[in-house]
């Protein structure tokens, strides 16, 4: 009796099958997914010397779409919406409806942000908040020190 090796990556039958589903989940840097397949708004923050910016595209919803809280030093941004759409005729009813939701949670560092002060907007598919720092933890001119 002979052992004879198999390569299963040339086995043709469901090698292309097989291979995009490997390529699909094993695909770590598509970051726009969430374990249940919904989409997450991509984040950018920014730093400057007196405040954070977060911006969250969020295009299509509406600024009562959105919920941001502020727990401890926890922000999370989450929104949640439903539609749903109902047909009524004689011989049938057509019912249809979407619910679409994310959450994204940032911990903001302790003792530099002015949690009284956090300002948000949205405007044209753009959820911003402006996040400011205390007077102590913001970026000074550096001094200038005499020589003697």
């Amino acid at each position: 009796m002979k052992l004879a090796k198999r390569n299963w990556n040339n086995f043709s039958l469901f090698s292309p099958m097989f291979d995009n589903f490997n390529r699909e989940l094993l695909n770590w840097d598509n970051k726009n997914y969430s374990s249940t397949s919904t989409t997450v708004p991509a984040v950018n923050i920014k730093e400057n010397g007196d405040t954070f910016e977060v911006e969250v595209a969020a295009p299509g919803m509406a600024k009562d779409d959105f919920k941001v809280a502020l727990e401890g030093n926890l922000l999370t941004i989450s929104s949640a919406k439903e539609e749903k759409n109902e047909e009524q005729t004689d011989n049938y009813t057509r019912r249809e409806f979407s619910y679409q939701s994310f959450q994204r949670s940032f911990e903001l560092q302790k003792d530099v942000v002015d949690q009284d002060n956090i300002q948000a907007r949205y405007e044209n598919g753009m959820l911003r908040l402006t996040i400011p720092k205390k007077e102590e933890a913001k970026q000074k001119e550096p001094r200038l020190i005499e020589i003697s």
